[in-house]
């Protein structure tokens, strides 16, 4: 493998088939890093896999440690025999995810393993870990007050977490079991198929939000480390100004950080929260980077994200205490939009690789369209968070598709399918990393598209492939596209 020049492909594990509706730690994740491998990619990057929050965003969890039991594989509990018969198949051929519909067909088949479970060492020492029980009361409590927000629970349960005194009736400690075992479950079987990923010669880049939801576990446990009034209700929120997908900017809803509280406690909540990620993933990508630079800071009670104030953060602090903590780690970052000069220069300090949008470059309506010419960067057809190719290529007037068909064009770029130029057209560039994502690969339409930002549920988050046949079909050109542009 050439170790300067890599290949990598976006991917959510969501978004994968199984026999369940959604993607999981089953037979079909195994058979995708196969096709990863054959394809000659050296990266597989993923979406955050942590409990999913309000509009089932992955970037609105419910803690930023736990893992979401909706990736358990049943399949893999019935091979290990906590499962007495092979489970029932439930939306195999759909091209969207039912969360809702595979949380409840779930359920049953996770209770009954549990039930079969039991405890050994290595259970009890990753349970002796202070999260994963906190976590279970929390999703417990949770339930409990009939999925609220733990700002309304009643008080006994809002208050529990301040002094964890005092022991729960028989039934909600049975529950909270239960929940320590479906993290104790989601960990082995994740650490399982990233060991697989990894014998393959393919490493696995983890996305790690900037900020974390109000309603998680982060913001109960360690409401000091937030800006919060006496009620434990955000005086300000987190959001971007107006910007290239949003008039009236983003108004996201995040309590935003104490920067002074937490230079007291050496900024642990930073700390802990990365390095536990470090265990997880290969590489961790901070999203939302320019945060540790200057952040938006919106008064809770704007009903937009017009109104409000960049204010600086402690960015060199954290990350000298982080580095300091974890030397080896390897961190990746977003730093796309319109940024100032020193989030460059923070980046650049530690040596970071950025991000670029190639589609961007192409834009003539994006204004932040510069292209790289640093090699210490990756480059991407697009992401989560974008059209896909064909779907913004097809949406563009005439004269631009004509002037993005000459570009392609004199780069060599002459693969049949629009996709595959753009792809192309990246992995030549001197960017360290490439990345492509799946729907471009199968060059699929806006259909496809993952999540539009600014915007809240259905049908966010929703996209997912029946089967890997197609994939399986694109082999050949992509791994030609990679030996041609020195990836592999």
């Amino acid at each position: 493998m050439n170790n300067t020049r890599q290949a990598g492909v976006l991917m959510p594990l969501a978004s994968l088939p199984s026999r369940c509706g959604v993607g999981d730690f089953g037979k079909a994740s195994y058979e995708f890093a196969d096709i990863l491998h054959e394809m000659g990619a050296s990266i597989w990057q993923i979406l955050p896999l942590n409990p999913l929050g309000y509009g089932n965003s992955p970037y609105q969890p419910y803690s930023s440690f736990a893992g979401d039991p909706l990736y358990i594989s049943l399949e893999k509990l019935w091979e290990d025999g906590l499962l007495d018969q092979e489970p029932e198949a439930f939306g195999e051929d759909s091209a969207s995810i039912d969360y809702q519909g595979v949380r409840a067909h779930k359920e049953p088949y996770l209770r009954r393993a549990f039930t079969r479970f039991v405890p050994d060492e290595n259970y009890e020492e990753f349970a002796s870990q202070d999260w994963v029980y906190q976590y279970a009361v929390f999703i417990t409590l949770k339930n409990k007050n009939g999925g609220v927000c733990w700002l309304d629970w009643e008080e006994d349960d809002r208050n529990w977490i301040q002094e964890q005194k005092g022991d729960f009736p028989e039934e909600l400690e049975e529950e909270i079991q239960y929940q320590m075992f479906l993290q104790y479950t989601f960990f082995c079987q994740w650490m399982e198929l990233k060991s697989y990923v990894n014998g393959l010669g393919i490493r696995v880049m983890g996305d790690l939000p900037f900020y974390v939801g109000l309603d998680s576990l982060d913001v109960w446990a360690n409401a000091k480390n937030f800006l919060l009034d006496e009620n434990f209700r955000p005086t300000y929120i987190a959001g971007v100004p107006p910007d290239y997908f949003s008039p009236t900017g983003q108004r996201w809803g995040n309590p935003i950080y104490d920067w002074d509280y937490m230079k007291k406690t050496d900024y642990r909540f930073w700390t802990e929260r990365i390095g536990y990620n470090k265990a997880l993933f290969d590489i961790v990508r901070i999203d939302h980077f320019r945060a540790f630079d200057t952040f938006w800071k919106i008064p809770a009670d704007c009903p937009t994200a017009m109104d409000g104030e960049w204010v600086e953060a402690p960015g060199y602090e954290v990350f000298d205490q982080l580095l300091k903590l974890y030397p080896e780690i390897e961190i990746v970052i977003e730093d796309l939009g319109m940024l100032r000069p020193e989030v460059g220069v923070l980046r650049d300090h530690y040596g970071f690789k950025g991000m670029k949008i190639y589609q961007f470059s192409l834009d003539p309506k994006e204004e932040n369209n510069d292209f790289p010419d640093r090699e210490n960067l990756i480059l991407y057809t697009g992401t989560h968070d974008n059209q896909t190719i064909k779907g913004w290529y097809l949406g563009q007037e005439e004269d631009v598709q004509e002037g993005v068909d000459q570009i392609l064009e004199k780069k060599g770029c002459r693969e049949p399918k629009i996709a595959h130029r753009f792809a192309e057209a990246v992995m030549q560039s001197v960017a360290q990393l490439a990345v492509i994502t799946v729907q471009d690969i199968l060059d699929l339409g806006d259909e496809a598209r993952i999540n539009t930002p600014g915007t809240v549920g259905s049908p966010n988050w929703e996209w997912r492939i029946a089967n890997l046949e197609g994939l399986k079909k694109e082999i050949p050109v992509i791994r030609k596209i990679f030996v041609r542009t020195d990836r592999i």
